[in-house]
């Protein structure tokens, strides 16, 4: 992995915003940051089958207005100590172009802006930020406008239960990021696991007419203590202290937003296992679900 922030720059995603963000990562992590801006309608146009002068024209121009934001948010970020590189990427589907340009260079994070995807957006299987969380290899940091504090309050959700990862190589993953950004800024760091309740398992079981009733409340006391323990193992290996941990019952996508919300956060951390084939693309991962609905930035961690 080399020692460089890949800040895509897009610009109907803040790239003012973006590029700050990148810049204030680099310097805490003591990277370079190599500004791309990404494009694939500049490539459309040089592809196309009915190039024309006209075109051409269009594209060249497009392209000087493309070099004059670069270098002006270059100018914007600029930082004694920080090398800042630029550079254009313009092939389509864009996520695949990103995954390639990281692949590439091989970076620290790579720093995107993320805005409210519609239903009908998300049903095309086809936007940026979801590609990128299925398909890069790479911590994925997803920037929204909001000024940061000047201490940082970060959580991290974990899931110490997780069935994909037994050897809870992620939720490590996860408090490894979270510890790391609170150091180097002097943040706060809240350790979140959510879970849910099993009132539609009762629902469930009163549907199939079993004479007996079903011991939800005893078994979900057990599950609690159990994800408690786990928590709390976690928790102490990586000397977390005990008011900063957090158990809270429901759907990750009702409260994590919420939790996020009313503890001021500026950053959640959460994790996306590597999947393949049919896997890899479906819609659910947890991270998809709260995407839209996080007012504060969102750190993809990625298990070793």
């Amino acid at each position: 992995m080399s020692n460089t922030v890949l800040a895509i720059i897009e610009m109907e995603r803040f790239p003012r915003e973006v590029a700050r963000r990148s810049a204030w990562i680099a310097q805490h992590y003591g990277c370079d940051l190599e500004l791309v801006f990404s494009d694939p309608t500049l490539g459309f146009l040089r592809d196309s089958f009915m190039i024309s002068a006209d075109s051409q024209q269009i594209a060249d121009s497009i392209r000087q207005a493309q070099d004059e934001e670069l270098e002006s948010l270059s100018s914007a970020v600029a930082a004694p100590g920080l090398t800042v590189t630029t550079s254009i990427i313009t092939d389509r589907p864009a996520s695949d172009a990103i995954v390639a340009k990281a692949l590439e260079c091989e970076p620290t994070f790579v720093v995107k802006g993320t805005a409210y995807h519609s239903p009908a957006e998300r049903a095309t299987f086809t936007f940026t930020d979801w590609q990128l969380i299925r398909k890069l290899d790479y911590p994925l940091w997803l920037v929204k406008p909001q000024d940061w504090k000047e201490k940082p309050v970060i959580v991290a959700a974990v899931d110490p239960m997780h069935r994909h990862d037994k050897e809870r190589t992620l939720d490590q993953a996860i408090v490894d990021a979270g510890k790391t950004l609170a150091a180097k800024c002097d943040g706060e760091l809240h350790l979140l696991h959510t879970y849910e309740r099993l009132n539609a398992i009762g629902a469930y079981t009163k549907l199939k007419f079993i004479p007996r009733k079903a011991p939800i409340h005893e078994i979900e006391e057990k599950m609690r203590a159990e994800y408690r323990r786990h928590l709390d193992s976690l928790a102490a290996k990586n000397e977390i202290e005990p008011n900063a941990i957090h158990q809270l019952p429901g759907r990750t996508r009702d409260i994590l937003p919420t939790f996020a919300r009313a503890n001021g956060a500026d950053l959640v951390i959460m994790g996306a296992l590597a999947r393949t084939g049919l896997k890899r693309r479906i819609i659910g991962s947890t991270a998809e679900q709260v995407l839209d609905h996080l007012h504060c930035d969102i750190l993809i961690a990625r298990a070793p």
